[in-house]
């Protein structure tokens, strides 16, 4: 009987484990990287215009390169981004003028030109200034796309501590059934 108290025992105290690492990684994600804004930037190669939008984003960089993410997609040359442009744009419930194609929050802009800076600047900042979880990102309704706030979130720690909860259970149970078998 005391064999199967101190598995018992056992067994709680290694299924915490695995809480209480878990808990510890969550905390640390509200790092100021994770609070950066998606900015979709949608683009063909060759296209003057995808160019100077890109050199625009590379020139603000410096002063507000912590507070946005450049997530590209080229558009000419690959099928897959042409479709996922399409689909980003029949969520917004608009029609896909071409490239660039350039999407920060609940805003988009067709084509570019330098009177744009501003506006792209000012979206950048305000959606920097909402909190992470209020934020509106177009890849959330779009079928089939993992939210880029997510694709660094991968679900292989769960699928960890699952597997290792039911491995312990297992040789918990195994080990009392020996237990039992060896008592009687």
């Amino acid at each position: 009987m005391k064999k199967i108290k101190f598995l018992f025992i056992m067994l709680i105290g290694i299924l915490l484990i695995p809480s209480v690492t878990y808990a510890a990684e969550d905390t640390s994600s509200s790092s100021e990287e994770n609070k950066a804004v998606n900015v979709y930037f949608f683009y063909g190669n060759g296209c003057g215009y995808c160019a100077a939008a890109e050199e625009f984003f590379d020139s603000i960089e410096d002063e507000y390169g912590n507070q946005f993410n450049l997530v590209m997609y080229e558009t000419w040359y690959d099928e897959d981004n042409a479709d996922l442009m399409n689909r980003v744009a029949d969520a917004r419930e608009e029609e896909p003028q071409g490239v660039p194609y350039i999407i920060i929050g609940n805003q988009s802009w067709n084509g570019y030109t330098s009177s744009y800076d501003e506006e792209i600047i000012d979206k950048i900042e305000s959606e920097y200034k909402t909190a992470t979880d209020e934020r509106y990102d177009i890849m959330d309704l779009v079928d089939g796309i993992i939210p880029a706030s997510e694709e660094e979130n991968s679900n292989a720690g769960d699928i960890a501590v699952v597997i290792t909860i039911v491995l312990v259970a297992a040789g918990v149970t195994a080990g009392i059934w020996f237990a039992r078998k060896k008592a009687s």
